[in-house]
């Protein structure tokens, strides 16, 4: 394959030099004509190599299958948002937000993947819990499913080595139709201890204002966190069904404010021009994906349809579900943290986001 295609490129890129070389030649225009050449022999080479690559990435992405969605039809983190109206400060937000510095990391888009997101089923053990803070925030159950061979956000075990790390543990039980999901997990000594635990019921629809008002979750703005992470299996499906998950540093969201679907914010102290959690950005329709590479064109597209919420405060912008607990590698599908690099923030815009919602931290659950 690699001979083919080397090749191939060298077949095409002889064929443009000459012919175009030729005819500048006839012109008496050598230099311009000599600079197309280059310019449309290194256009060539890159599209044959995405096409030699993808048979190769195709051959890897057999029988791969896209996972099932977490809620319902309905639920708002599936909602077709391509057509939906755009709020009256979209302009000014964005632009705000691009003077700021745009995303964290240098205003640079990367993705971490770091989260596990690990599957129950009848035979998964349950542990105690302890450690919660007796809040209204917190779900409060005695014990926890913990299976075999799982990891921790950034660990590949239970324990978390540093007990200011998020340390998230995330786990879907699908036999009984919940999402578990904890904060700042360490499992040690047979006891799991967690500074906040959310239990998500996967056969609801939950309202505008989620699991309660003011109410947090393992994430600040109050979400699930799953259901937005995108994973391998679904890029090498070749479609991701779901908004996605995003952060900014905690300057570049408004302080004090956030916008249902996000119940809760964590510590944002920007001013009132600057986005407020749970705010819904949509890459824009005129965006020309296909300048991407193939695998990130997917993700491009969920974007475009689905959108993206603000979650939490953070420096890495996206947060993509770790392959561990995939059958489809990253590796293997030529994407990796820098493969979105290219999108801006001046490339989004902004959903109607309704009337912002003063943060007081006085959570009152939903029934």
């Amino acid at each position: 394959m690699n001979m083919m295609k080397a090749s191939a490129i060298f077949a095409l890129g002889t064929l443009l030099g000459i012919g175009i070389a030729v005819i500048g030649y006839g012109l008496h225009n050598h230099i311009d004509f000599a600079a197309k050449a280059q310019h449309l022999k290194e256009h060539a080479v890159v599209a044959l190599d995405r096409a030699f690559s993808a048979k190769v990435r195709a051959a890897k992405q057999e029988h791969i299958v896209p996972p099932a969605q977490y809620f319902p039809p309905g639920a708002i983190w599936t909602q077709d948002i391509s057509h939906a109206p755009l709020d009256p400060q979209s302009s000014t937000i964005i632009a705000w937000l691009a003077d700021a510095g745009g995303w964290g990391n240098n205003n640079k888009m990367q993705i971490d993947f770091g989260m596990r997101v690990l599957q129950a089923d009848a035979n998964t053990p349950f542990v105690p819990v302890k450690g919660l803070i007796p809040d209204a925030d917190s779900d409060h159950p005695s014990t926890f499913p913990l299976p075999q061979g799982g990891g921790i956000e950034g660990h590949t075990g239970y324990q978390c080595p540093v007990p200011q790390e998020d340390c998230h543990l995330l786990v879907v039980d699908r036999s009984h139709g919940k999402l578990y999901e904890a904060y700042q997990a360490n499992y040690a000594d047979g006891v799991l201890n967690a500074n906040e635990i959310a239990i998500w019921d996967l056969n609801r629809i939950y309202p505008p204002s989620g699991r309660g008002d003011q109410c947090s979750s393992p994430d600040a703005a109050g979400f699930p966190i799953a259901p937005l992470l995108f994973n391998a299996d679904e890029i090498a499906s070749g479609s991701i069904n779901h908004a996605i998950r995003f952060t900014l540093p905690n300057p570049r969201m408004r302080a004090h404010y956030f916008v249902y679907p996000a119940t809760h914010a964590g510590g944002p102290t920007g001013p009132a021009s600057a986005p407020p959690y749970g705010v819904h950005f949509r890459l824009k329709a005129s965006y020309d994906v296909s300048q991407l590479m193939p695998e990130a064109q997917i993700v491009a597209r969920a974007m475009q349809k689905y959108g993206m919420f603000l979650a939490d405060g953070g420096n890495i912008a996206l947060t993509a579900q770790n392959d561990a607990d995939t059958k489809a590698k990253y590796a293997d599908l030529d994407f990796d943290s820098h493969s979105l690099r290219a999108l801006k923030v001046t490339d989004f815009e902004i959903v109607d986001m309704g009337t912002p919602i003063h943060l007081t931290y006085n959570c009152v659950r939903n029934p």
